[in-house]
């Protein structure tokens, strides 16, 4: 399950803290999950040194509970987490859309449309890693797009719980059938250099994920 790179000039704290919170962001160490530090030590082939400072950083950033005499955890995300990421998410890729849309290049439009044609095959595909990728790409071009730097340094504190929300969020296809119509009209107003046109689409596309999440049975996540 894990995999360092041995060759990597990092100190080694600091490359099993980026492999842990890699496995926790993308879902391979699921919520709930167990952090065992001899399991992991031996697994990674390093002492338990390490993977104790790597667990304790990671508990720090919210990532991993420690328990008293039972040990760490990978954090659970509830639905109540999910939907708080969703408001926050709604606000920043809303205002991001409509700046884009008065400041995007023709390059970085057409990069974005080449990104969102790969999106739409990942869905025809049913690859949801391929998805998921593509997904992340089309929002961070967006917000590349705006010029403004701290929009961007905002966007991006929030993107490793983003990721982490999309690889929980996309073990359902059905959740994705939707999502290249919604990307066009995205699009459609970034290419018309209609901002209002642009922040709304922007604005319906996460709420309409943050309703989904509302409404559905999460099978407790």
């Amino acid at each position: 399950m894990l995999n360092i790179d041995i060759n990597s000039h990092k100190p080694l704290r600091e490359i099993v803290y980026e492999e842990l919170k890699k496995l926790i962001l993308t879902g391979k160490i699921s919520p709930g999950t167990r952090m065992m530090e001899v399991e992991m030590a031996e697994e990674l082939g390093v002492s338990r040194t390490p993977v104790r400072e790597a667990i304790r950083k990671l508990e720090r950033e919210g990532l991993v509970n420690i328990e008293p005499r039972k040990g760490a955890y990978a954090a659970s995300m509830t639905k109540r987490d999910m939907v708080d990421i969703l408001e926050v998410r709604q606000t920043m890729e809303g205002l991001a859309a409509q700046f884009a849309a008065e400041r995007m290049t023709k390059e970085q439009i057409e990069d974005l449309q080449k990104v969102s044609e790969d999106f739409n095959n990942a869905v025809k595909a049913g690859d949801m890693g391929e998805m998921i990728r593509q997904d992340t790409l089309f929002h961070h071009l967006i917000v590349e797009g705006t010029g403004n730097k701290l929009l961007k340094e905002m966007v991006e504190q929030l993107q490793e719980l983003v990721l982490r929300f999309r690889y929980l969020y996309y073990d359902d296809f059905r959740r994705a059938e939707k999502m290249p119509d919604e990307h066009k009209e995205i699009l459609d107003g970034i290419i018309k250099k209609d901002g209002i046109k642009a922040r709304d689409a922007a604005d319906y596309h996460i709420d309409g994920l943050k309703q989904i999440v509302i409404s559905e049975d999460m099978a407790g996540k």
